[in-house]
């Protein structure tokens, strides 16, 4: 079956279920389950929502700062060179304070109190559409491709030899025996 006959389905159910006694919502979910194919939970769910989806509303916590922090916060975001957000987080109570005095007319002692306590994970949230525009890119000075990896040798299994004793003394010895044979 698919989605629009389910529903349909549940439509053409859902008056008789929600008006008889529990045996017979029994036998009707029975039926119901047996020909959608659907859990018991989910189907009665189902007669007792019905069209009356969650959809328009929030899962979870209402939001704390709205659009007039997150502008306020991308000000002094970009006032700092976009400074990451756990070096930002100190700095804002004070910088908050400047740019209020000189320049942000708009920003007002509620929205400054918001923005004293706001966390760092939340000026990541907030800032996140922000990041990228501009055209700006982190500085990185590593160059992709393989001329790097040609640069930078690197030892198989064959070319490794293990040193035995007194390989690191036959320079020496070479070096004294020459000596010691001109000098006589």
């Amino acid at each position: 079956m698919t989605r629009v006959s389910i529903r349909e389905y549940t439509e053409a159910v859902r008056g008789r279920y929600l008006w008889v006694s529990k045996k017979e919502k029994g036998k009707i979910l029975d039926e119901f389950t047996e020909v959608t194919v659907c859990h018991r939970k989910a189907a009665i769910q189902l007669f007792r929502w019905g069209k009356h989806t969650r959809a328009g509303n929030r899962r979870g916590r209402s939001q704390q700062y709205g659009a007039a922090v997150a502008g306020a916060l991308r000000a002094a975001w970009e006032a700092t060179d976009r400074l990451c957000s756990k070096r930002l987080r100190p700095f804002l109570p004070e910088l908050v304070t400047i740019l209020r005095r000189h320049s942000n007319s708009t920003m007002n002692t509620e929205i400054e109190a918001q923005l004293c306590q706001v966390s760092p994970s939340t000026i990541n949230r907030l800032l996140r559409p922000y990041r990228w525009l501009g055209g700006r890119h982190p500085f990185t000075i590593t160059k992709p491709g393989s001329l790097l990896k040609r640069a930078i040798p690197i030892r198989t299994f064959t070319d490794w030899q293990e040193d035995h004793p007194g390989d690191k003394l036959r320079p020496i010895i070479a070096a004294y025996a020459w000596h010691s044979t001109y000098q006589e």
